[in-house]
């Protein structure tokens, strides 16, 4: 054996290995993981293909401030700034419906703590994935308030073709 194949052979059998130093779950604590993940949120593409379908059964809600919803919204989004949930929630939104919240994106927990004012109210509730940021990065059209606006995909979070990753 060549050295330099000896010495790439005697490292990696030495090596740790930061992604197994803690072992993996059991496969059924893995489904029961992800199961339980999908059923707590939902992502940027599957809200916009419901909506875009006319799915029923869904209200998808805005949790910002006036003035990101005046900036963008989701097209049919409701608005609901989060502090308002607990005061208006039941005039605002049909209890049959499943709630989906978004806030900014994801270094934003607006749409978590929403969630969770909705949840504690006695709704069932998604929170999507991305918020208002990854929307608009994946390309779709959103409101504002002087009009309808959509920009170009980002290449980085979906297909240029604009055609569903079909993950």
């Amino acid at each position: 054996m060549p050295a330099s194949t000896a010495t790439a052979t005697s490292t990696a059998a030495t090596a740790t290995s930061a992604v197994l130093n803690v072992p993996a779950a059991a496969p059924a604590e893995a489904a029961a993981h992800y199961a339980a993940r999908l059923a707590f949120e939902a992502d940027v593409s599957d809200v916009h293909a419901d909506l875009a379908s006319g799915v029923p059964g869904i209200v998808v809600v805005d949790t910002r401030s006036k003035a990101a919803w005046d900036q963008g919204h989701l097209p049919g989004a409701v608005h609901l700034p989060t502090a308002q949930i607990a005061e208006r929630a039941a005039e605002s939104i049909d209890p049959s419906l499943t709630v989906v919240t978004y806030c900014w994106g994801p270094g934003c927990n607006g749409a978590t703590r929403a969630a969770l004012a909705f949840a504690r109210l006695g709704y069932r509730v998604k929170e999507m994935l991305g918020g208002f940021e990854y929307w608009v990065r994946e390309g779709f059209a959103y409101d504002t308030a002087a009009g309808s606006e959509q920009r170009p995909i980002d290449d980085l979070t979906a297909p240029r073709s604009g055609i569903s990753c079909a993950c």
